[in-house]
Parts: C-alpha cells; sequence; structure tokens
C-alpha cells in the first residue's frame, strides 16, 4: 500500500530538527502496509507524575501516521497533513519505551485515515489513535 519505502535512517534524517526528534522519535520499521517508531519515556515525554503523558503519545501517533501517509502519495504533486486526531489512552507507562505501529484504514483521493496502535516494552496497549489527513496539492 506504500508508494515509496525509503529507509528508516532517511525517514529519521528527515526527522532531524523537528519535534519528533526532541522528544526521541526513531522509525524502526517499514512494511508495505505499515510503518513502526519508537519513542523513550523519560525527563521529555513524562507529565509531573512521573508517568508517560498523553500528549506525547499524541505526537508520535501523528507523526507515524503523517509520515505513514506521505508514503502514499506523489510527492511531487501532494503533501499530507494532519486534520483531525483522536486519542484513547489504556494503560500508563513509567519508563523505556513506547512502539507506534501506524497502518491505513482509508487511502482516498483527498484524505486518509490512519489508525495507530502505541503499546509498551510487553506489547501490552497503552494508547490508540486515529489520525485522519488531508492530501493537499502544491
Amino acid at each position: 500500500m506504500l508508494l515509496h519505502q525509503p529507509s528508516v535512517e532517511i525517514l529519521n534524517q528527515n526527522g532531524k530538527n523537528s519535534m519528533g526528534e526532541f522528544l526521541g522519535i526513531e522509525f524502526t520499521e517499514i512494511g508495505k502496509d505499515y510503518l513502526i517508531a519508537r519513542m523513550p519515556v523519560d525527563n521529555r515525554t513524562k507529565q509531573p507524575y512521573g508517568i508517560l503523558h498523553g500528549g506525547a503519545s499524541v505526537v508520535l501517533a501523528e507523526t507515524v501516521g503523517s509520515v505513514g501517509a506521505n508514503l502514499c502519495v506523489d510527492l511531487t504533486k501532494f503533501r499530507c497533513v494532519g486534520l483531525d486526531i483522536n486519542a484513547n489512552h489504556l494503560k500508563s507507562v513509567k519508563e523505556g519505551f513506547i512502539y507506534a505501529k501506524g497502518t491505513p484504514i482509508h487511502i482516498g483521493r483527498t484524505t486518509q485515515v490512519w489508525e495507530i496502535k502505541i503499546t509498551n516494552e510487553n506489547n501490552d496497549l497503552v494508547c490508540i489513535s486515529r489520525l485522519t489527513v488531508a492530501v493537499i496539492g502544491y
């Protein structure tokens, strides 16, 4: 389903000097119809109570979904940008890494919908998110 399948090194290089880099987000795997990234649970991503901040989970989800969406379009003509995101936070995390797997639900001409499941190191579901992106032309 993905039109482009660059290396994870290229995706990580493209994220330099961005919020994703600041939060420690790194892509780890690209499949035929999915994308996986991880993010540390540390002082950059925790709330004052010592657990993963829900907003950090949303940043991870939007990063994975947006990058995945852009891999499904002709980048010489289009870009995908976030239109709407929701997230249900299901389990707290105090340390380690969380992993986000984004898969497309709908790849349309003007919109895309992506599901992003975020799990902890034990593969427990921490957050589930749905991202709708707009496909915009230049």
